[in-house]
Formats: structure tokens, sequence, C-alpha cells
């Protein structure tokens, strides 16, 4: 599209998460009226840890935004697949980190601080918290969002952002609701001090047993911390599921002592426990002037650490396709048709987890994926 065409387009992200801010950052940049939407009351500290991948810091560099995320994360050089005692079964360093003019390196960060930093690239008079999404109706040249307690906007395109359980896309696209993969993940963040000399660097590391329980470790070092998250079988598909320390420390019975002590001294008020689900690939992501991004159109399972990777290249992906295209449709259709073969490959690679007896690569996506 030409400059004036951008400049004169407005846009509503619906969802400030990840893709929906690296979405409004970059269409901003193009000279967009971009605002979004976020239903939250207030931006929290919420969550643990992510691994932001190369081609991810490449984006970024892309943006000019690398100096604002680096300040609040870490570089690590390798992934560490290990048994629920420590013998290492394989170790591999993240694909792509030298593909570019410089070495990028995955970079760990607490999600609380990513989105903080990303929002603050952003006035804020164009971040609106506390708005719901109620209804939204495409009109084939614009698109109108109405949001509880009745406030309107219309835009020339709206971006649904808004999650797994997206009201965008249940609304337009798809109303198959998110798919239970039979497990439940307990995800917290701890002091270095407490993980028993087990923080020795800068890499991810998971310990796993053959009863499918799996513990991440990844360390962030900048905040003198570590995101544990047990992930582990469970048949509970309530999305908040009740937990006990007794019942934790049971996961891990035949783990190394020190994250059974590390799990033992966990503050309970401090762990988020959620079941775990993902939804069956979208046909469609967009109409002519509404489009899906992020877990909206793919929410997959975090066993490959792509959900946040994916969501953001989604924005880079449609940003790219607006500046290419010659009208908004013609965009849309063209950001689906490039990112939707990587994101199902993605979502069906995820679903597999991990198996202790057969570990050949610790990025089984790096083959099938641009």
């Amino acid at each position: 599209m030409q400059k004036t065409q951008l400049e004169n387009l407005t846009i509503a992200v619906v969802g400030g998460g990840y893709g929906g801010a690296v979405a409004a950052v970059a269409l901003r940049q193009l000279g967009a009226d971009v605002h979004v939407y976020e239903q939250a009351p207030a931006i929290r500290q919420v969550g643990a840890g992510i691994g932001l991948r190369p081609p991810t810091i490449e984006l970024f560099r892309r943006l000019g935004i690398f100096d604002a995320i680096a300040a609040v994360s870490s570089p690590s050089d390798y992934f560490e697949i290990c048994t629920a005692t420590g013998e290492v079964l394989h170790r591999e360093p993240w694909p792509k980190m030298h593909d570019y003019a410089e070495v990028n390196h995955t970079r760990f960060i607490h999600r609380g601080d990513f989105i903080e930093a990303l929002l603050r690239l952003l006035p804020d008079e164009v971040v609106h918290l506390d708005h719901r999404l109620t209804d939204i109706e495409d009109r084939g040249g614009s698109a109108t969002l109405t949001f509880a307690g009745g406030k309107t906007v219309t835009a020339d395109l709206v971006i649904g952002a808004d999650g797994i359980r997206s009201a965008v896309r249940n609304q337009l696209f798809s109303d198959r609701e998110p798919v239970f993969s039979g497990e439940h993940a307990h995800r917290t963040v701890i002091s270095v001090d407490d993980t028993y000399g087990m923080a020795v660097d800068d890499n991810l590391r998971l310990y796993m047993n053959d009863k499918g329980t799996m513990v991440y470790f990844l360390p962030l070092r900048h905040r003198h911390q570590v995101s544990f998250d047990i992930t582990a079988l469970s048949r509970d598909a309530s999305w908040a599921p009740e937990v006990t320390r007794e019942g934790l420390v049971a996961l891990l019975e035949d783990f190394d002592e020190r994250l059974v002590n590390i799990t033992r001294n966990l503050d309970l008020n401090a762990v988020t426990s959620r079941a775990v689900f993902d939804i069956d690939p979208v046909d469609t992501w967009h109409s002519d002037r509404v489009a899906l991004l992020g877990d909206a159109a793919h929410a997959m399972l975090h066993h490959q650490g792509q959900g946040a990777n994916q969501a953001i290249q989604d924005a880079g992906g449609l940003a790219d396709a607006l500046v290419e295209a010659d009208s908004v449709a013609e965009a849309l259709a063209l950001y689906q048709a490039r990112r939707k073969p990587d994101t199902d490959e993605l979502q069906r690679i995820s679903r597999k987890s991990w198996d202790a007896d057969a570990v050949d690569t610790a990025f089984p996506e790096k083959s099938a994926i641009n």
C-alpha cells in the first residue's frame, strides 16, 4: 500500500498481549492510526519466563526496539534436555542464532517485564485498558467493535489479538472450543539463591521422567531469578485447578533432590496453576477487514516455546503484508498465506510434547518451518 494509504488507515487491535503490542508498534511505524483495546483494568506483573527466539530478536532489531527488550532480558546459547536426575540427554544451540548480520541469542524475559517494555513504546493515549469486547460487526469496508458499557469503535482494520478464548475468532471465524492437552502447568519465579546451586548459567534446562512430568528451569539472570515450571499429566480440565504443596512435591518423587527441595519451599501464593489448552487449526484467519493474530489464530502448547514468538512473527508479517499489498484485503490474504503453514506445523509438533526415551533434537521444528 502507498504511504498515504497507510497513514490514512485506522486500526483497532483487540488485546494488549505480546502480539497485539508488537503489531501496534510495527503498524504505527508505518504511519497508521493504531489503538489497542485491552480488557484488563491494569497491566500487572504476571506469569513467569519465556524465551524470545533469534528470528524474534531480529524483528526487534528491524523495528528499532531491540535495546528496550535487551534491557530487561538475558541472552542464552543453548537448550539442554536432561533426565529427572540431571543426566544430559541432548544439548543444542538455538537455531538461527548466527543467521543474521549480528548474532541473535535467544533472550529470556519475564512475561510481565516484556509486556511493560512493549507498552512503554506506545503513547499512553493509544492504549485503552478495561475494554472488554462484547460484539464485533464486520461491514466489509470497515468493522465496528462494541465494548462492555456500550462504547463503540469503527476501524478500517481490526486485529483480533485477544488470546486463546478470542471473542473475535468465536464471533467471526470459528466457535470451536479450546482443546485440553491432559496436562497441568504450575509456574512461578524464584530467587537464584533458592535453587540449591542449580542456576549455573543462562541456558534453559528441561528435566523429565518417563511418567510425563517435566520441569522447565529457565534463568532470568538480569533479575537474579529463575522461572520454574512443573508440567504434569492430569485428567482435570478445570481452567485453574487447585494445588497443594504435597501434590506438587509428589509429582517430583523421582527427580533430583534439589528440584524436590525447590518445590517443597515454593510460595504457593506465587504459583500460577493452569490446565494446558491449545486450539485446532483455524481454517480462515481473516475477512477483508478483520484478521486474527497470535493465540487467537493458532494457540499452541508450550512444549516448543513458540507461542509468544509466533504471535510476534505474526505482527511483523502483517506489517510487511500491508506494505507489499495494494489493499487491506489483499494484505490480509497474503499475511495468512505466509504465516499459516508454519503455525499449523508448530501446533502439530507442539502437541507431541517430549519423550525421555527418544530425544533426537531439542528443536523438532527447525527442519519443518521457515
